[in-house]
């Protein structure tokens, strides 16, 4: 057996010294005062992590926050304050990553533009000295696009929510993740998009649905086809305001909530408080959100903007940001893309109430239910089961069927999958299925994957 060196083990001892020095450096940190405030911010905002290691990286970028938010605060000139929000342990690349989304590539891609005042909409000099369509009743709930890059198809459908509000005097929370599901000519779900495109989309779809009807769920699903013919509230046309034209923006924002494009990835932004934001901003648009009126503040002309982060986000979810910056395209570019929807006619008529649904001219299951064929003879199925799923897909087995948006049926392993090929357990949540057969029997189906 070969002898150790002397200088080997020297040079271990050394290193093992280092690392316990190093360890006690971290866990003295972690009894910091910004230690303890973490601690706070973590339980104030159910923040967990999945490791030791993660947390402590959480806390050196939450410290990194806590040192902005402070150099900020300290300037007792600005017009604005920032706080250490529901995004301070996100580094601004990691927030920008996950809480965009207008698209660059469908701003770029020579749509036509459609441009001009609108019908009704106020001439030069006839507007008020502030709006806020918020006390008017003309804007539904702050929401929350999560991680997902669906901001445009918010402030579509509260461009959408607004003017329907103002013609029809009924304020209706409408459905984003409808846009986000089946919107994909131009635009990208999760992905990215553009207002103009979600605008056109129900125009071509003759209305959208209610949020109630078809809630967000924060990722990208297969479109339902039949939510989607649920017309609800309808558009007849759009209007993108010319670029850099902050009087014709403000016409506009005076007779209707505008979607615009905004830089919104600076971290004052990310970390906004309260107060008129006056940036540092670029102009490079990868944000989308809502105008929905404005006024002054000590002398500081601004925007009232809805966004999309939620509540606990600047003031309940709003921000108010400069107007009249002396910029052509104003702070953050947020006079460089600007459009909203026109109505002039009524909402489709409510759809008729869903009934049974009709297997053949003598069986039907219930409403929301599946026919699925058990025993065919000659091509002709003889006996119905009942699939307690809408729209699902019937498996081969003739007794089980999956949800549309887990079509692929394992019968073996008791699963619904997205696609075909293996599936980790990590990838699929538990949901309660039902099978039904006709007349009295019944069963339920527990485990199915999706």
């Amino acid at each position: 057996m070969k002898e150790n060196n002397p200088y080997t083990t020297l040079c271990l001892c050394l290193f093992s010294l280092l690392l316990v020095f190093n360890l006690d450096l971290c866990l003295s940190s972690t009894s910091s005062p910004a230690s303890e405030l973490f601690e706070a911010w973590c339980k104030e905002h159910g923040k967990t992590y999945s490791s030791e290691r993660e947390k402590l990286h959480r806390l050196q970028v939450f410290q990194d926050n806590f040192d902005f938010v402070a150099r900020h605060n300290s300037n007792e000139n600005s017009s604005y304050a920032l706080a250490l929000n529901a995004f301070a342990d996100l580094t601004p690349h990691e927030f920008r990553s996950s809480r965009l989304g207008l698209s660059r590539a469908a701003v770029n891609a020579g749509r036509p533009r459609i441009l001009g005042p609108g019908p009704g909409h106020a001439g030069d000099g006839d507007v008020p000295s502030s709006v806020d369509w918020l006390e008017k009743g003309a804007v539904t709930r702050v929401k929350d696009q999560g991680s997902c890059g669906a901001c445009w198809s918010f402030s579509a459908t509260g461009a959408i929510e607004g003017i329907n509000k103002i013609i029809t005097g009924s304020l209706v929370s409408l459905s984003e993740q409808e846009l986000v599901d089946c919107d994909k000519t131009y635009n990208d779900g999760c992905g990215g998009g553009l207002m103009d495109y979600a605008f056109q989309f129900v125009i071509d779809n003759h209305g959208i649905d209610t949020e109630d009807d078809y809630p967000y769920l924060g990722q990208e699903r297969t479109c339902n086809k039949q939510k989607l013919r649920r017309h609800v509230v309808s558009i007849d046309g759009y209007v993108d305001v010319p670029a850099n034209n902050e009087k014709m923006l403000l016409q506009a924002v005076a007779n209707q909530p505008v979607s615009v494009g905004i830089s919104g990835g600076e971290r004052a932004f990310q970390l906004y408080s309260k107060g008129v934001f006056t940036g540092p901003c670029s102009t490079s648009l990868d944000h989308a959100v809502l105008i929905v009126g404005y006024g002054s503040q000590n002398g500081v002309d601004y925007w009232i903007v809805k966004n999309s982060w939620g509540s606990r986000w600047g003031m309940n979810g709003y921000i108010y940001m400069q107007r009249n910056s002396g910029n052509d395209e104003g702070l953050c570019g947020i006079n460089m893309l600007a459009s909203y929807p026109t109505k002039t006619s009524p909402n489709p008529p409510p759809p008729p109430a869903p009934g049974p649904t009709k297997c053949d001219l003598l069986t039907y299951c219930s409403e929301g239910e599946t026919c699925c064929c058990k025993f065919r003879f000659f091509g002709i199925c003889i006996s119905w089961n009942c699939c307690g799923l809408d729209s699902a897909v019937c498996c081969k087995d003739h007794q089980h069927c999956c949800p549309q948006d887990y079509p692929v049926c394992d019968t073996t392993r008791n699963q619904c999958l997205k696609h075909s090929g293996n599936f980790t357990e990590a990838e699929a949540l538990r949901k309660r299925g039902s099978l039904r057969k006709q007349s009295s029997w019944q069963s339920i189906v527990e485990g199915w994957i999706l």
